[in-house]
């Protein structure tokens, strides 16, 4: 038996990143839950908006719904057929997906954008942007905002983190 090494580093286990990227950072799997956001439940409808292959998607559909992203519902009984439901837990995926897709627009010019988000009502284009809730200051700026050991943090986390420029905090 051959045994394989994990793509993850032991330090990285317990980084809130590493993990949802375990669940979310592939790309059928952002593809189908950004379907999910615009109104898709059924298998044929993934299937043909992303053009993948039904042993692709139904592993994918499989793993969404192990993972709580996706709950699996059946809406006709002769022949039984599910649909796929986002979850609370898949619903509070949407400013990720929102971020990516404003993130990748950014980089085009506004004529060269095939998807844009708009408020629902006015119709008007709008800017996402992550901010911190407390103060409504953008995110995006890794001087003012660095990443820490959080209380649970193992020793690993913990010299992650620590020393200047890794934000740690440098004691007198």
């Amino acid at each position: 038996m051959v045994t394989v090494a994990s793509r993850i580093r032991l330090e990285d286990r317990e980084c809130p990143l590493s993990t949802t990227v375990q669940h979310v950072g592939e790309w059928w799997t952002l593809l189908i839950l950004h379907d999910a956001f615009d109104g898709y439940t059924r298998f044929d409808q993934f299937q043909e908006s992303l053009g993948i292959s039904s042993s692709m998607l139904t592993t994918r559909l499989k793993t969404l719904v192990t993972d709580g992203l996706l709950e699996r519902r059946p809406y006709q009984t002769n022949p039984v057929r599910h649909e796929y439901v986002l979850t609370d837990l898949g619903r509070s995926l949407r400013p990720v997906i929102v971020a990516l897709a404003a993130w990748g627009n950014s980089r085009l010019a506004p004529e060269e954008r095939s998807m844009i988000l708009v408020d629902a009502n006015s119709g008007e284009e709008v800017e996402p942007t992550v901010v911190d809730a407390g103060t409504g200051r953008r995110l995006d700026d890794s001087d003012a905002y660095v990443f820490t050991a959080g209380p649970a943090a193992s020793p690993a986390m913990r010299d992650r983190y620590a020393g200047p420029g890794r934000g740690g905090r440098v004691s007198g």
